[in-house]
């Protein structure tokens, strides 16, 4: 389980803008079975790539 603010790596390509081991920050939980989590996505420079919810298998704490 994850907490608002933590730093996740998506562990899959999530979408065409959000491929494996980008970076992103929780910024929403929301309480689903299972949980969801909305993420920011940032590119090495600090871009948003894409802002979207994920399920905790498609996400590990960076």
């Amino acid at each position: 389980m994850y907490e608002e603010y933590d730093v996740v790596r998506a562990i899959r390509d999530i979408n065409d803008k959000v491929p494996k081991g980008s970076k992103g920050a929780v910024l929403i939980i929301h309480t689903s079975t299972p949980p969801q989590y909305e993420v920011e996505f940032i590119d090495e420079e600090g871009n948003t790539l894409d802002v979207l919810a994920v399920h905790e298998r498609d996400i590990e704490k960076a």
